[in-house]
């Protein structure tokens, strides 16, 4: 579903981040990213948005070359793709059920209401639908931030570090939310740092890990 073949980013004032990346993120998998502080995890998460397009190499999302695509088009592509940052971005005069709609708002579609309180029941947060954002708690903003990302049903979920802010009991819920995900055919990547993370997810389906250092993206050993 995304694909990099000798794929390199350099920002223009930072030297090269990375190069030499040739991998593939097919459909239904689940993988890990893994890697230092400064590596690029968050970088090569927008590259598989197209929301930053390769310095070398090809990158293909969805079977088509995104440095190929218009405006329009990459708008259209990413609506396939759900993103969830540790930052979750909401809109805070807006309450938590509107935040979840705007997606289909910018995509031009219908608010379906039926299917945001679906998807408040399924993170278990029907009571916090007419909440502000600034009053949820941490794991309340990042399983919001989840119900948001995949309004729109996408074929990809990203999530950057996640669970970065949360504790231990949040973390294995958020996780378990997106183990469903990929039990329901969904394509699922997550930047972290947390080994114990993958661990547990390792305990439900089978994982893949990619390491980031030292300017290249590797298959992670078994030792994890």
């Amino acid at each position: 579903m995304i694909e990099m073949r000798d794929v390199g980013f350099a920002y223009p004032r930072g030297g090269a981040l990375f190069g030499g990346i040739t991998l593939e993120l097919p459909r239904g998998s689940f993988q890990f990213l893994t890697g230092p502080s400064g590596s690029g995890k968050t970088t090569f998460l927008r590259l598989c948005i197209a929301d930053l397009l390769p310095s070398s190499g090809t990158l293909t999302v969805f079977g088509q070359d995104a440095a190929a695509l218009g405006r329009d088009e990459i708008a259209t592509l990413r609506r396939r793709i759900g993103l969830v940052q540790q930052d979750t971005q909401f809109l805070d005069h807006l309450p938590v059920a509107e935040n979840i709609a705007l997606p289909m708002i910018v995509a031009g579609e219908p608010v379906d209401m039926a299917a945001i309180r679906d998807l408040l029941a399924w993170v278990q947060m029907t009571q916090a639908a007419r909440e502000l954002p600034p009053a949820l708690s941490g794991g309340e903003r990042q399983r919001a931030a989840l119900a948001r990302a995949v309004i729109l049903s996408p074929d990809v979920i990203l999530a950057d570090e996640p669970t970065g802010n949360l504790d231990w009991d949040m973390s294995l819920r958020l996780l378990q939310l997106l183990i469903e995900l990929n039990k329901s055919g969904k394509t699922v990547l997550i930047a972290t740092h947390d080994m114990n993370l993958i661990r547990a997810a390792r305990q439900q389906v089978p994982v893949r890990v990619l390491r980031i250092a030292g300017g290249r993206v590797q298959a992670a050993g078994t030792e994890l």
